[in-house]
């Protein structure tokens, strides 16, 4: 689920491989890979693994630029 409220409006929430939730700035994501695993590296490099489809990680990063509109909506 994207959350447009401020300051979150950049944040989208993932799955932890453990159910934990957590929300991520939508703007650090550099690469999202499957191995089979979710794996998501961030522009600093960090690697973070989650349980969230890779396609829905793309899905939630689309609907978060497209709130703010740098996106375009088709």
């Amino acid at each position: 689920m994207f959350h447009s409220k401020h300051p979150r409006h950049i944040m989208i929430e993932l799955q932890r491989l453990n159910g934990d939730t957590f929300m991520l700035n939508a703007f650090l994501i550099e690469q999202i890979q499957s191995f089979p695993d979710t794996t998501i590296t961030l522009t600093n490099g960090k690697k973070i693994v989650v349980q969230t489809s890779e396609a829905e990680v793309v899905q939630k990063v689309k609907e978060c630029y497209q709130q703010i509109g740098i996106f375009g909506t088709e």
